[in-house]
C-alpha cells in the first residue's frame, strides 16, 4: 500500500509594483526605438486590468520549506505543525511491521503519527492506556509497532492518500511517499516458561476449526488482543480421559510462568522477568466417581495486565467447571477468554481515580463530583428486581440524559430522620459539593471544580403544621459547552444544580413506602463563533476612460506620436509609481 502526501502551497501573494515596473521597462526600452509601436500594441491588444494582475510561475519546484524540515536519522516530521521530542524508552526496544520509506526530495520528510501536546485518551493517570498512542505513561517511541490501532484523537491526522502499490509504476510527486507492508497476522505470541521441565512455550488459546469446531491446541494467544474462542472436544473413552487428559485439568492452565517481555528468555533464572499465574478461585482436579467425571474444565478466563514497554505485570485465571456422564462419544464444549487491561499500581492512579476525559469530558464517561477531598462519580437511583431502592447506584454519564426511580420503604421514625434518610437515598450518603469542570480535574486543585447549587424543599410554602415535608424527586441540571479550537473541541461543565421536589404527608397517614425519582439533564450552551472569513482580495479597478488620452494620441497617426512619446512615458511611470505605493 503506497501513501502519498499532499501539501497545498500557500496562497500566492499579490505582485508588487516593482515586478510590473520591470515588465514595463522591458517594453519601454524598445519603445524609444520603434516610436511607441510596442506600447501601442500592448495597450490595444491586452484587456484592461489583465496586466495589473499578479502572476506566479507555473511548475515551480517546491522548496525544502514546503516539504517540511528534514530531521536526522530519517525521522519523518510534519510540515504543518512542529513535532515534539519523543520520550525515551527505558531499556527496551520494540519491533514492528516492515516499512519502506522512499527518499524524499531535499531530504524533506513528514511524520505520519507525530506526538500530540494534549492526549484526550489518557484517562488513567500514571498508567499506560491501551491503544492510546499519545499516552506518555506507555514510554513508546513508535506506538504503532506495539498497539494494534490508535484511538481516535491520539494521533495527529495528516493529509495522505493511500492506493494499492500495484497501481503506481513511478511517482513523480515532489512530496514523500511510504509503502506499508501488511503483517496480516495477530499480535505477538506470549511466551511461557515451565520451571519444572525448563521448557519455553507459548500461551495457548484453543480455537474451533472445521465444520465441527474441534479444538485446535496450537492456536497462540496474541499480545494485547482480547478475544473469546469456543471449541468442542469428543471422547471415545471418557473413563481414561477424565483424569489423564490435560485439557480437562485446571492445573494445566496455570502451572507455568509468563515472561514479561520477550528478552526475558535470555535469562530464565532471573525471576524478575517472569510473572506467575494467579488462581482467582480454587478449582478441583478431575475425579471419576462411578460413571460421572467431576470437575471438568468448561471455561478458562485469563486476565492479563500490561504496563507499556514494561510488559506483562499480572496474570490471573479463573475457571468454570462441570460434570460429564461417561457414555460413548461424549462431547464437551469449552470456552476460552483472554482479556487485556492496563496495570494499575501507581499511587497517583489510586488517589485520583480514572479520568473522564483529558482534558475535556468524553460523552458516556462518568460525571465527576467532589465531596470534601474525595472524588467520585455522581449517581442516580437504582432499583432491585422488586422495585425497591437498591444500595447500588447508576453512574451519571456525561452528555446522557437519564431518569430512574424506585420505591423506598419508610421506617417509623420522626420527620427529621425521615427527611435525612430520603435525602441520602436521592443524592448518596454524602451530598456532592462540587462538580469537575473538565474530565481530568485534580481533587487537590479546587479551581478545577465548580460548586453545585442546591435548592432544598421549602417547608414554609407547604402551609402544613401537622405534616412532614419530604423530597420525592431530584433533578440534576448540568450546563456544559465546548471550548478550544473548532478542530479539537473540549467539553467542559459550566455549572450544575440540584432541584428537589417535595410533598407533604400527614402524621396521621400510615405511609409504608414512597416513590422516588432522579433525573439528570445536560444543556449545551456552546456559543459557536462566526464562520471564518478569507483574506480580503484586492480587486484592481480603474475608470473606464483611464486610457482615453492614450487612445486619442494613438489614433492621430505616427507623426503625432513622435511629439507625445515623452508625455506618454511620463504618464506610464506616474501610474506605476502610484500602484507601487498602494501595494506597500
Amino acid at each position: 500500500m503506497r501513501c502519498d502526501s499532499f501539501h497545498h502551497p500557500p496562497p500566492t501573494r499579490l505582485g508588487t509594483a516593482e515586478t510590473h515596473f520591470k515588465l514595463v521597462g522591458v517594453l519601454t526600452a524598445p519603445m524609444c526605438i520603434s516610436q511607441l509601436m510596442l506600447l501601442q500594441v500592448f495597450f490595444l491588444m491586452v484587456p484592461e486590468g489583465v496586466w495589473l494582475q499578479p502572476s506566479s510561475p507555473s511548475g515551480a519546484a517546491p522548496t525544502p520549506s514546503d516539504v517540511g524540515p528534514a530531521s536526522p536519522g530519517g525521522t519523518l516530521q510534519s510540515s504543518s505543525e512542529g513535532s515534539e521530542t519523543p520520550w525515551p524508552v527505558p531499556g527496551i526496544s520494540t519491533a514492528g511491521p516492515t516499512v519502506v520509506t522512499p527518499s524524499a526530495p531535499e531530504n524533506g520528510t513528514v511524520d505520519l503519527f507525530p506526538a500530540l501536546p494534549v492526549c484526550v485518551c489518557d484517562l488513567t493517570p500514571g498508567t499506560c492506556d491501551i491503544n492510546c498512542c499519545c499516552d506518555r505513561d506507555c514510554y513508546l517511541l513508535h506506538p504503532r509497532t506495539v498497539f494494534s490501532f490508535c484511538l481516535p484523537g491520539s494521533v495527529r491526522s495528516s493529509s495522505w492518500m493511500c492506493v494499492d502499490n500495484s497501481l503506481i509504476f513511478r511517482s513523480n510527486s515532489p512530496f514523500p511517499s511510504r509503502v506499508f507492508m501488511d503483517s496480516g497476522g495477530a499480535g505477538d505470541p506470549i511466551l511461557t516458561y515451565f520451571p519444572k521441565w525448563s521448557v519455553i512455550s507459548l500461551l495457548r488459546q484453543p480455537a474451533g476449526v472445521g465444520a465441527g469446531g474441534l479444538c485446535a491446541e496450537s492456536n497462540p494467544a496474541g499480545f494485547l488482543e482480547s478475544k473469546s474462542t469456543t471449541c468442542a472436544r469428543f471422547f471415545k473413552n471418557l473413563t481414561n480421559s477424565c483424569t489423564l487428559d490435560p485439557a480437562l485439568n485446571a492445573a494445566s492452565y496455570y502451572n507455568f510462568t509468563v515472561l514479561k517481555v520477550p528478552r526475558g528468555m535470555t535469562d530464565l533464572q532471573n525471576t524478575k522477568f517472569q510473572v506467575p499465574v494467579t488462581l482467582v478461585s480454587q478449582a478441583g482436579s478431575p475425579l471419576l466417581s462411578g460413571n460421572i467425571c467431576q470437575n471438568v474444565v468448561s471455561q478458562v478466563i485469563y486476565e492479563i495486565e500490561t504496563n507499556g514497554t514494561f510488559g506483562i505485570q499480572k496474570v490471573s485465571v479463573s475457571f468454570g467447571q462441570t460434570n460429564l456422564t461417561v457414555e460413548p462419544d461424549t462431547s464437551l464444549q469449552q470456552h476460552f477468554l483472554i482479556r487485556f487491561r492496563a496495570f494499575q499500581q501507581s499511587t497517583v492512579a489510586s488517589l485520583t481515580g480514572p479520568r473522564s476525559g483529558n482534558p475535556g469530558y468524553i460523552v458516556g464517561k462518568p460525571l465527576l463530583a467532589l465531596t470534601g477531598d474525595k472524588s467520585h462519580s455522581m449517581t442516580l437511583l437504582q432499583s432491585q428486581g422488586d422495585g425497591i431502592c437498591s444500595v447500588k447506584k447508576h453512574e451519571v454519564q456525561f452528555g446522557v440524559n437519564a431518569i430512574s426511580g424506585c420505591k423506598l420503604r419508610l421506617k417509623k421514625v420522626d420527620c427529621s430522620h425521615l427527611q435525612q434518610e430520603i435525602y441520602q437515598t436521592l443524592h448518596g450518603k454524602t451530598s456532592p459539593e462540587h462538580v469537575a469542570i473538565f474530565g481530568n480535574a485534580d481533587p487537590a486543585q479546587k479551581r478545577e471544580w465548580t460548586r453545585i447549587l442546591s435548592r432544598n424543599c421549602n417547608v414554609s410554602a407547604m402551609h402544613c403544621t401537622s405534616c412532614c415535608v419530604i423530597p420525592v424527586s431530584l433533578e440534576i441540571q448540568v450546563l456544559w459547552a465546548y471550548t478550544g479550537l473548532q478542530s479539537n473541541p473540549q467539553a467542559h461543565v459550566s455549572g450544575a444544580r440540584f432541584l428537589y421536589q417535595c410533598q407533604s404527608i400527614k402524621d396521621s397517614q400510615q405511609v409504608t413506602e414512597v416513590a422516588l425519582t432522579t433525573v439528570v439533564t445536560f444543556v449545551d450552551i456552546t456559543q459557536k463563533p462566526e464562520p471564518p472569513r478569507g483574506q480580503p482580495r484586492i480587486d484592481w479597478k480603474l475608470p473606464f476612460d483611464f486610457f482615453f488620452p492614450l487612445k486619442i494620441a494613438f489614433s492621430r497617426g505616427v507623426d503625432s506620436q513622435k511629439g507625445s512619446a515623452s508625455l506618454i512615458l511620463i504618464l506610464c511611470l506616474l501610474v506605476l509609481g502610484v500602484l507601487k505605493l498602494e501595494t506597500k
